[in-house]
């Protein structure tokens, strides 16, 4: 187990009527709100009108930036930063999922600092502070209202970089899952796959002496295989809202993160080919993460059959490791495809015309990969195999 330092500041509030508490959090965070949100769902579903009313009772102005991408686009965080300066923002608010968060980080970075946003993300630049921001969370998936990441599009360049800083961390998260509970079919189970990706992305590494932490991962994705085909039977059914909810800030808020350290090699290739194509992550990621696992299967083998067995539950007696780690791959497709997620790049019309353009933006920061190393063949084949 290697060392480690765990900071996180966010004050997670969690469970039914949790919109109440943002009053307290609020108060004392100034007087103008820019408030991020993205096509409008929040105005279907109710959230719209409890943030609001929140608002107005501490008498805030309030600020609107609506419109945020599925794949958050710079241009729109440059017209955020843009809002922010011109009307003295005290406050960021981001109501939504992934995308509306990381897009309001990025706004509260960028509007404190002197030069362009687009210079500090991708050259992974630092900052001293940025404008607070506030969470709360329409979708379970990403975590991104628990950690201090982002990812962000340039559409012009049609690069997909994420960034980190300290400073970007939300002040508060309210997490009601009874806001989920209309999140449609599609999104439900792509928070399934990106949930257990960021579980798998730090599960899947060479650190040992981490029993307790692997537990912990295996808890986790064994519920969510349990509980996914419940919720899409039930897709109003709190309870099973409220886990899945759990299950996708805990997967990236730190709590996994003690005493190892992840690989994130689907992750780079999927940013480098939606930056591209444009298509979802968690669908993206659902395509490439098997054929990763494949191709890592030969090097680790006693990781891949703890995997399958502790998992997925599947039968050791007169089985190899290799055939043991390829079943609990096998089930982690099937189990993917029965929920409705895509397994081939042609499900969304791509074919290998632009792989190399791929590989190239998945290599930018050189190779990668601290459970299978990766370089630009590897990426390709993957890619390839994919098709």
């Amino acid at each position: 187990m290697h060392r480690f330092i765990r900071y996180n500041p966010v004050k997670w509030i969690f469970g039914e009527g949790s919109i109440k508490r943002m009053e307290a959090e609020a108060a004392s965070l100034g007087k103008n709100v820019l408030l991020v949100y993205g096509g409008g769902s929040i105005k279907n579903n109710g959230v719209y009108n409890d943030v609001i009313e929140v608002l107005q009772r501490l008498e805030k102005k309030v600020t609107e930036l609506p419109g945020v991408e599925p794949n958050p686009r710079l241009l729109t965080v440059r017209k955020g930063i843009e809002l922010c300066r011109r009307e003295k923002i005290d406050l960021i608010l981001a109501a939504g999922g992934g995308s509306v968060i990381d897009t309001a980080k990025a706004i509260a970075a960028g509007a404190l600092y002197e030069g362009d946003v687009w210079e500090l993300i991708a050259q992974a630049g630092k900052v001293k502070e940025a404008l607070p921001i506030g969470v709360v969370l329409t979708l379970a998936a990403t975590g991104s209202e628990m950690n201090n990441g982002l990812v962000i599009n340039n559409e012009e360049t049609k690069e997909k970089i994420d960034w980190h800083s300290p400073h970007i961390f939300p002040k508060f998260a309210i997490c009601d899952p009874a806001y989920t509970v209309s999140v449609p079919r599609e999104q439900t189970v792509f928070g399934v796959v990106d949930t257990m990706c960021h579980i798998m992305e730090k599960y899947f590494r060479t650190s040992e002496n981490t029993e307790l932490q692997d537990g912990f991962s295996e808890v986790l994705l064994r519920e969510l295989i349990q509980i996914a085909p419940l919720l899409l039977r039930e897709p109003e059914n709190y309870n099973y809202r409220a886990k899945l909810m759990y299950a996708s800030t805990s997967a990236l808020n730190g709590t996994l993160d003690l005493g190892y350290r992840g690989d994130w090699t689907s992750h780079v290739i999927e940013h480098a080919l939606s930056g591209i194509y444009d298509i979802p992550h968690a669908g993206g990621l659902s395509i490439l993460f098997p054929h990763w696992m494949e191709r890592a299967l030969a090097s680790h083998p006693d990781r891949f059959k703890r995997f399958a067995v502790e998992v997925f539950k599947v039968e050791e007696s007169g089985k190899s490791d290799l055939q043991i780690g390829q079943e609990g791959i096998d089930r982690l497709k099937e189990f993917w495809s029965e929920l409705g997620a895509p397994s081939r790049l042609a499900d969304y019309g791509i074919d290998n015309s632009c792989f190399e353009e791929v590989a190239d933006q998945a290599m930018r920061r050189g190779e990668f990969g601290r459970f299978y190393p990766m370089n630009r063949d590897r990426v390709l084949s993957i890619l390839q195999a994919a098709l």
